[in-house]
């Protein structure tokens, strides 16, 4: 009967703990968002995924064919320019996201390491379209 008592008191003390666990704040969720994205767009980026990368910023549904077809080419001069000057993108890090209220945006700060052993840090503006975050 104590080993029952034991095992009670230890699932409702995990339960309790699970319960008292913390809740994001809408705002560590957009910037949770928000990096996920910027993440995920610059991973396809890297990969020749140009479209997927398009997809990833604001307004991009709307873009007329020809100039979504420019779009794509300057991806593509972007990472040949890159490839030249650096020896490529090797990696990158989000490094940190914070809130602009005062432009309604996040800024998440991205590292960029170059095959040349040098880095760079970004800083890719994110505002809110139709629930999601792109990349402005």
């Amino acid at each position: 009967m104590a080993k029952l008592n034991r095992i009670t008191l230890c699932a409702v003390c995990l339960f309790m703990l699970m319960a008292c666990g913390e809740k994001l704040s809408p705002e560590e969720v957009a910037l949770a968002e928000a990096k996920k994205t910027v993440q995920t767009s610059y991973e396809q980026l890297l990969a020749g995924n140009y479209d997927s990368f398009l997809e990833g910023r604001s307004g991009n549904s709307s873009l007329p064919e020809n100039y979504r077809e420019q779009l794509r080419a300057s991806c593509k001069q972007f990472i040949a320019q890159q490839e030249k000057l650096h020896h490529g993108i090797r990696s990158f890090s989000v490094s940190n996201a914070r809130i602009d209220s005062a432009q309604q945006l996040i800024l998440v700060f991205l590292v960029l390491n170059y095959g040349d052993s040098t880095q760079e840090e970004i800083v890719v503006p994110m505002t809110e379209q139709d629930g999601a975050w792109k990349m402005k």
